[in-house]
């Protein structure tokens, strides 16, 4: 056993307290976690500089101007806001209230070019809208699977939020599944929660994860709170985008629902043979909607409909195509602990009517 001297005075005690060789205190490695931290944040870094050189040059500055009603007869006015090109040959993704009726767009590239836009078709549903511009083998992003995410991923915001172009913000997933009205009192699923700063201006601009892939569209922050931002997941994007390129518009049914993707109990998916663990909890009604006529209840949990297993808001939107419209059809719920089959109308929505 080794035995070491007590020290005599205090000058003795500080340093055998301090020093290197003393066996009273360990004594850290000097250096060892300023380094382990430096490397972490040097690796942290260099993957949100990677993924913003590989999306920034996608992501454009979005003009608009809107005539509005005033006394006498109409004005003008101006706003801006973000969007991101998902095809080399000039359609950009935005957020349907940054060019809804708006009289012109005009959109300005990274390099400083700027381009009279078309619009091409917006869904107020889903506060989506698609724009053209003529310019060829622009740089254009890729749309990831939004189905991937996980809570506590890394995710990054680009856009021009108050005039300041290509301005980076980071954070995590905080949240998904939310649902949310917009300011003209949409309800909007399938809603990604992020703390990645967001201001006006913000909107329409991608939410990228950490290999630069677009996993959500930046749609609105809470201006009262701090770190409470949204995002339009990217599946819901691919599928509202198609439509819009294709036909202009979406005509979609509705059944007047705001969902939110929740587990199932397992001993329920194993009692009565559910193919999927997940289904739509009912958050809310509309009143006079094809779900309460058909006798739909908060906190119902859908299943299925006709006969198609339903995981997420996202497959319950691909299922209420237009060809639904006012056709009968069954939707499966779980109520408590009881599986039911109700019959129900959807109807046409009522912003695209």
């Amino acid at each position: 056993m080794r035995i070491t001297a007590a020290p005599k005075s205090n000058a003795d005690r500080i340093d055998f307290l301090f020093n290197e060789s003393g066996t009273g205190v360990s004594q850290p490695i000097q250096g060892e976690a300023t380094r382990d931290d430096s490397e972490l944040l040097d690796a942290y870094s260099r993957t949100v500089v990677s993924a913003v050189g590989r999306v920034a040059p996608a992501v454009v500055n979005i003009n608009v101007k809107q005539r509005v009603p005033a006394r006498p007869g109409e004005r003008e006015v101006s706003g801006n806001g973000s969007g991101f090109v998902i095809a080399p040959d000039g359609f950009i993704l935005t957020n349907s209230h940054v060019v809804h009726r708006a009289s012109t767009i005009t959109v300005n590239v990274p390099d400083g070019r700027e381009y009279p836009a078309q619009l091409i078709g917006d869904d107020p549903d889903t506060d989506l809208a698609v724009v053209r511009v003529d310019a060829p083998q622009m740089q254009h992003v890729r749309l990831a699977d939004s189905e991937k995410l996980r809570v506590g991923q890394l995710v990054i915001a680009i856009g021009n939020p108050l005039g300041f172009e290509a301005s980076v913000t980071a954070g995590v997933v905080s949240a998904l599944g939310r649902s949310m009205h917009t300011q003209s009192g949409r309800l909007i699923d399938n809603i990604i929660q992020t703390d990645a700063a967001l201001n006006p201006g913000n909107s329409g601009g991608p939410l990228v994860n950490s290999a630069g892939e677009v996993v959500g569209v930046n749609t609105a922050m809470i201006r009262p709170a701090q770190g409470i931002c949204f995002a339009i997941a990217s599946n819901t994007a691919k599928f509202v985008a198609g439509w819009l390129i294709k036909d202009g518009k979406i005509r979609r049914s509705y059944i007047g629902v705001a969902g939110q993707n929740v587990p199932i109990h397992r001993r329920i998916v194993r009692f009565y043979g559910l193919p999927l663990e997940t289904g739509v909890l009912v958050a809310s009604i509309e009143k006079n909607s094809p779900a309460e006529r058909a006798g739909l209840s908060q906190h119902d949990l859908i299943v299925a409909f006709n006969g198609q297993p339903i995981g997420t808001v996202h497959h319950l939107h691909k299922v209420l195509a237009g060809e639904q419209i006012d056709v009968s059809a069954t939707v499966t719920i779980i109520r408590h602990t009881e599986k039911l089959e109700i019959s129900i109308l959807p109807a046409e929505s009522r912003a695209q009517q």
